[in-house]
C-alpha cells in the first residue's frame, strides 16, 4: 500500500500541473504577463501592492499567445485533499500541498566607467563586474504559505571619480542639510575593495484564509503602476525583514442586492531599514523603522480603471513608535510621505495610461488654503503609457511601446525656505533609504526622467530597445541658489558662470533579447551605452561615457 501511495504522489508531481504561479516583481515572467494583462488575456492579481507571493496569474492552457510553448514556471500539485477536507478554515485556501521551484537565475553586468543599474534588489551595480544569483522554493498547504528565495550579490566595485562627501565615510553622498550627516545614506561607491551580501530576498511566511493575508518576510514590495520609476516603493533596494496585513484583491458585492461594484485591496506593514557602512559612525541610529499603508479600488462601472492612494512613514527604530502605524497621532519626528494615482487598462485596444502623485509635507496654512495658494508644495509625479501592438496573429509577434515620465525635483517655493529633496528628512537622517539605497525611484530623487522602450514578442523570446534620459539630483544646483542671489557683481556671485550648465545627466541607448534555447531554459543578454555629463556637477562640460554589458540565464522547472 505504501508503494502505490508513493507512486500516486509522484504522478502527481510530474503530471498534474496548474495554470497558475507566482512570480517574481520585473522579472520576464512577470513583465510577460503583464504585457498579455494589456491583451485582455489574462486579469491582473493585483490593484496597486505587489510582491512575489501577490502576483499570482492565472491562464488557461488553451489560451493562445506568443510563449504558450515555453515554460514560464509551473506549480505542482503534490496531494489534493480538496475532496476529503472541507471546513471554514480552508475555504479559498490551497486544500493540499503544492510546490514551486525558482530558478536558479544566474546575472551578470559590467560596466566600464561608472555604475549603472537599478531595481535590482540587493545588488549594486559598480564599475567593473557585478553578479547575483538567485534560487529558491515555495510551498503552499492548508493557507500557509512558506517561500525562499534569497539573493546572492558580488560588485567587484572598481574605483571612479567621486564628490566630496557630506557625510563621516569619505564615500557618502555628496549633499545635504547644513552640517554632516543631514542628507540621505546613499553612498556614491561602496568602499574601495569588491565586497559580496546575501539577501533573504523574496523569503516569507504567510498565512491565508479567503482573501485576508497575514506574513513575515522581507519579500521586496512594489506601489504603483510606474515601470522604471515607483515614487514610494520598488525592489530598487535590498530587502528588509516586515510584519504585514490585509485583504488581497477581492470583489465586493452588496448583499442581498447581488450588485457587484469592484475590487479592493488593501495592505498594511512595518518593518526595520537598516544603514549602509557608509554613512556614519554612530551605532545607536543604525536602524529605521518604517510603515505602511496601501489601499486601491477597481470601480466596476468604469472597466479597466484601478485607484489608488499609499502612505509611508518613517520612524526611529523604537518599539514605541509602533503607535505611528497609523497617521492618528500627531508626530514630528518621522518623516511620512503619501502618493496617490490612477491606472486605466483599455484591454479593448491594447492601451494603459497611468499617473501618480506624491506628497512629501503637509502645504503650509493646510487644507484647503493652502493648496489654493500653492499646492505644488512637495509634490512631484509620474505618468506612463503602454501600447500593445500585432505585427503578425499567425506567427505570434506582437509589439509593445512604454512611456514614462517621471519628476521629483524640488517645488520653488523652497527657494524661499532651504535646500530640499523628496529622499532626504532632517529628523530620519538617513533618508528614504535602506542599505544605502533608494527604496524607490531608481534613477534617483530630486531629478527627472523621460524613457522610451519598444519590445517584440515573438514565440522564442523578446528583443527590446530602450532610450531615456534622466537628472538624477537637480535640488543639488537649486539648492546653491538657495539663501543667495544668481547675480550680485559686489561680492562676485554670478551662479549663471558657475551653474548654469553644470547639470549631471544621463542618457542611454541600449538593446536587450530574453531568449528560450528550451522551453525551460532562459538566457538573457543586452549592452547599453550611457552617456553621462557633467559626473561632478562641474560647469566644464565633462563627459563619461560608460558602457553597460549584461548576460543571464535562467532554468524554470
Amino acid at each position: 500500500m505504501k508503494r502505490v501511495y508513493i507512486a500516486l504522489a509522484a504522478s502527481a508531481l510530474l503530471f498534474n500541473t496548474v495554470t497558475f504561479a507566482q512570480e517574481a516583481l520585473k522579472s520576464s515572467e512577470e513583465n510577460y504577463y503583464d504585457f498579455l494583462s494589456l491583451q485582455g488575456l489574462v486579469k491582473r492579481p493585483t490593484l496597486n501592492y505587489r510582491t512575489l507571493s501577490d502576483s499570482v496569474w492565472s491562464i488557461s492552457p488553451s489560451t493562445e499567445h506568443a510563449w504558450q510553448l515555453n515554460n514560464l514556471g509551473t506549480t505542482y500539485t503534490l496531494l489534493d485533499t480538496s475532496d476529503s477536507m472541507q471546513n471554514a478554515f480552508l475555504d479559498g485556501s490551497v486544500n493540499g500541498i503544492k510546490a514551486r521551484l525558482y530558478g536558479p537565475q544566474w546575472f551578470n553586468s559590467y560596466n566600464t566607467a561608472a555604475p549603472y543599474g537599478m531595481n535590482d534588489g540587493a545588488l549594486w551595480q559598480g564599475k567593473g563586474y557585478n553578479t547575483s544569483l538567485t534560487a529558491g522554493a515555495r510551498l503552499e498547504a492548508y493557507g500557509l504559505e512558506l517561500t525562499l528565495k534569497p539573493q546572492f550579490v558580488f560588485s567587484q566595485n572598481l574605483n571612479f571619480e567621486i564628490m566630496k562627501s557630506h557625510s563621516d565615510s569619505e564615500y557618502g553622498y555628496f549633499w545635504g542639510y547644513g552640517e554632516k550627516n543631514n542628507g540621505a545614506d546613499i553612498p556614491q561607491r561602496f568602499g574601495d575593495e569588491a565586497f559580496y551580501y546575501f539577501d533573504w530576498g523574496d523569503t516569507e511566511v504567510r498565512y491565508t484564509w479567503k482573501n485576508l493575508t497575514l506574513g513575515f518576510g522581507t519579500q521586496a514590495i512594489w506601489l504603483g503602476p510606474a515601470q522604471v520609476n515607483a515614487i514610494l516603493h520598488s525592489n530598487n533596494a535590498p530587502t528588509y525583514p516586515k510584519f504585514d496585513a490585509g485583504l488581497r484583491r477581492t470583489e465586493i458585492h452588496i448583499p442581498w442586492l447581488n450588485w457587484y461594484i469592484g475590487d479592493i485591496e488593501a495592505r498594511i506593514w512595518t518593518g526595520k531599514l537598516t544603514e549602509s557602512d557608509y554613512y556614519d559612525s554612530d551605532e545607536s541610529n543604525d536602524n529605521n523603522m518604517i510603515h505602511g499603508l496601501a489601499l486601491a479600488y477597481a470601480p466596476s462601472f468604469v472597466p479597466g480603471l484601478t485607484l489608488f492612494a499609499n502612505r509611508t512613514c518613517l520612524v526611529k527604530w523604537d518599539w514605541a513608535n509602533l503607535k505611528y502605524i497609523l497617521p492618528v497621532e500627531a508626530n514630528t519626528h518621522e518623516d511620512q510621505k503619501m502618493s496617490f494615482g490612477a491606472d486605466w487598462i483599455f484591454a479593448p485596444v491594447g492601451l494603459e495610461i497611468y499617473g501618480e502623485l506624491g506628497l512629501d509635507d503637509f502645504v503650509p496654512n493646510s487644507f484647503p488654503i493652502g493648496y489654493i495658494r500653492y499646492p505644488l508644495h512637495t509634490l512631484v509625479y509620474t505618468l506612463g503609457l503602454k501600447k500593445t501592438f500585432t505585427h503578425s496573429e499567425e506567427k505570434k509577434i506582437y509589439g509593445e511601446f512604454t512611456m514614462e515620465i517621471n519628476s521629483t525635483e524640488m517645488s520653488q517655493d523652497f527657494q524661499l525656505q532651504w535646500p530640499y529633496n523628496f529622499g532626504f528628512h532632517h529628523q530620519i537622517t538617513q533618508g528614504y533609504t535602506n542599505r544605502g539605497q533608494y527604496l524607490a525611484n531608481a534613477t534617483g530623487y530630486g531629478g527627472n526622467l523621460q524613457y522610451i522602450s519598444y519590445s517584440v514578442f515573438y514565440p522564442k523570446g523578446k528583443t527590446m530597445l530602450t532610450v531615456a534620459r534622466w537628472n538624477p539630483d537637480n535640488n543639488y544646483i537649486y539648492s546653491v541658489a538657495v539663501n543667495s542671489v544668481a547675480y550680485d557683481k559686489e561680492n562676485n556671485i554670478d551662479l549663471n558662470k558657475t551653474h548654469f550648465t553644470s547639470w549631471k545627466a544621463n542618457f542611454i541607448l541600449g538593446a536587450n533579447t530574453e531568449y528560450f534555447i528550451t522551453p525551460n531554459l532562459l538566457l538573457n543578454a543586452g549592452a547599453l551605452y550611457n552617456l553621462i555629463i557633467n559626473p561632478q556637477y562641474q560647469n566644464d562640460s565633462t563627459k563619461l561615457h560608460n558602457f553597460h554589458f549584461e548576460l543571464g540565464i535562467k532554468y524554470n522547472f
